[in-house]
């Protein structure tokens, strides 16, 4: 069954109208693709990303709801931390229940005067007050409110902002189902200028298959795939806190600001340490076998009832531990999920969040800022203080605090240490230090997100080998194939599973003729429309700043040299005409 429906909503006079526009799904996939389409029509060049006219674009894909794994929606908007793309994807249960109330996307403009919430379902929207929730900081309270508040049949998500996304913190989140978000590029700003506070979808269609016997033989594949295969275990089994270890045994892990390329105390907050102390539950997105959320038990005892605890499940992977763990010199795993779940609380995005702090600690100890501006000393491993830190930032008490919640650039362009603000593009950088191609895809990724291309893939197999035109090259290819992969909403987990071959088969059981060399183009368009909207949002790739920082470390792949990450840069560009 092809999508079509496209749900549009305006927050300021509270309508809404549905359009057919198959042909969006039919050029575009969906996802990422019908996405980047729909923000390109809706918002304009001289669009401040906090204003009514910036759009949110929800979008999910043709395989949603038929397939494993097809689970995600993808999140288009002008980014406040950027000026340019914002581009962010969340499972949970966002994306089939988006599917079964009726829509492929949703476009939101406008804003309201008084807080509020939408509930979307089959029949239309209702736009809800949201007085009573304004003001509730802490984005589980805010679920807990609405799981009871709202009993929609069927398959169902909350969406919702914390203190975080209320003031406007640049690179606040929005988080679903308690344990997903829409992490990057500060989607929970958005909301918050909006007071949208957030969104329940829910929906109760079905799919239709024409082939049944086909689809189910399709289907049984990437199900047995999926179990019986190497290629979902890692994630299964410790999820992707398995990378610290390796990470840290090659010295690719960055520690307290990559002054270190190594952490002294990775073991005890490993993804082995977790799981053999603290491992409560592995929970799964909707439809997908492999459950890679894994959930740690904290227990703590009250402090004037013995014999009493309680028990608090807090979400963690390899980025969570690198951001609030390594970059911070936190090695007690019981004061990093604290500081985890601080940041969980308030609503904001985790790398941020941990790249800011340990830019703000190498300032407090080069005596570059004091207490009268951070408020607490700022020490590495000092946990509750960080904990201090990060509600700080999302209250904002003084200017300080003000400049922080702007991000890692902007706040470094007024205190100073540049040179170790550890953004790329604007956006902080991710868990990795393994040499030229993963700095390179931050800085020439649509999203300046570690997951665009994946460079540090390609550094641990080249090890530093490749001329950049072969460099960039691969960042190219890859990041065209998954612009493929992002429209069809396939995690980027099961691109192992998901390769050309079997995507066109599942394209062809949910009705569609595309065969391989018809994906690879469409990859490749759906990539120039994202770098065409950036350039026509004022984003410059030579005036991209590079911090001086990763030159100064070494990487497996050896010492990176300045001249070697500009000519990949370059060359990617080149190659799509930029």
């Amino acid at each position: 069954m092809m999508l079509e429906k496209v749900l549009y909503i305006n927050l300021s006079d509270k309508s809404y109208s549905v359009k057919a526009r198959r042909d969006l799904f039919e050029r575009y996939i969906g996802g990422s693709g019908v996405g980047i389409k729909l923000l390109t029509e809706e918002c304009r060049k001289e669009t401040e990303p906090l204003s009514a006219e910036n759009p949110i674009v929800f979008a999910v894909g043709p395989l949603t709801g038929l397939f494993p794994f097809a689970s995600k929606t993808v999140a288009m908007f002008k980014s406040p931390l950027t000026g340019n793309l914002g581009e962010s994807h969340a499972g949970g249960r966002s994306a089939v229940a988006l599917r079964m109330a009726g829509y492929g996307a949703v476009v939101i403009k406008g804003a309201s005067e008084v807080p509020i919430y939408l509930s979307i379902h089959e029949n239309g929207v209702e736009f809800k007050d949201a007085s009573a929730l304004w003001g509730v900081g802490s984005s589980y309270t805010v679920g807990r409110i609405l799981r009871e508040r709202e009993s929609k049949p069927g398959l169902r998500t909350i969406m919702r902002i914390g203190a975080a996304g209320e003031k406007l913190v640049r690179f606040a989140c929005v988080a679903t189902e308690t344990y997903r978000h829409f992490g990057r590029l500060g989607l929970g700003a958005v909301f918050g200028s909006k007071k949208l506070k957030a969104i329940v979808i829910a929906g109760n269609s079905t799919v239709e298959v024409e082939d049944q016997k086909r689809y189910k033989e399709v289907y049984d594949r990437i199900y047995r795939l999926a179990l019986d295969s190497k290629l979902m275990k890692k994630y299964h089994d410790l999820g992707t806190a398995a990378n610290v270890v390796p990470l840290n045994k090659i010295r690719a892990l960055p520690t307290k600001n990559l002054t270190q390329p190594d952490f002294e105390e990775a073991e005890k907050i490993s993804g082995e340490f977790l799981a053999q102390n603290f491992l409560g539950r592995r929970v799964a997105c909707a439809h997908c076998p492999t459950a890679c959320i894994h959930l740690a038990a904290l227990r703590e005892p009250y402090e004037d009832e013995p014999y009493f605890y309680k028990t608090t499940m807090i979400s963690y992977d390899h980025e969570l531990i690198y951001s609030l763990g390594s970059m911070l010199g936190i090695g007690k795993a019981e004061h990093l999920l604290k500081l985890i779940d601080a940041v969980e609380k308030v609503g904001m995005d985790a790398i941020t969040t941990g790249v800011l702090l340990a830019w703000a600690t190498e300032m407090f100890g080069a005596g570059k800022i004091s207490e009268k501006e951070s408020i607490v000393p700022l020490a590495w491993g000092d946990h509750a203080n960080y904990i201090k830190a990060v509600n700080f930032i999302a209250k904002q008490p003084n200017q300080f605090y003000k400049d922080l919640s702007m991000g890692v650039e902007y706040a470094s362009t007024l205190y100073g240490g540049e040179e170790f603000a550890l953004a790329f593009g604007k956006n902080e950088m991710a868990g990795y230090n393994t040499g030229p191609l993963f700095y390179a895809t931050l800085l020439t990724g649509a999203r300046h997100s570690h997951l665009d291309s994946a460079g540090y893939s390609f550094d641990e197999k080249m090890k530093g080998k490749n001329s950049a035109e072969e460099g960039a090259e691969m960042l190219v290819k890859e990041e065209a194939w998954r612009c493929v992969l992002t429209s069809l909403v396939v995690c980027l987990f099961a691109r192992g599973i998901y390769d050309e071959q079997l995507t066109e088969e599942c394209l062809s059981v949910a009705g569609l003729k595309i065969d391989q060399s018809m994906l690879a183009e469409k990859g490749a368009e759906i990539l120039k429309l994202k770098h065409a909207f950036k350039k026509e949002m004022g984003f410059e790739w030579r005036s991209m700043r590079v911090p001086e920082r990763i030159f100064e470390r070494d990487t497996p792949a050896g010492r990176i040299k300045r001249e070697e990450l500009a000519g990949i840069v370059e060359e990617y560009f080149r190659k799509l005409g930029l």
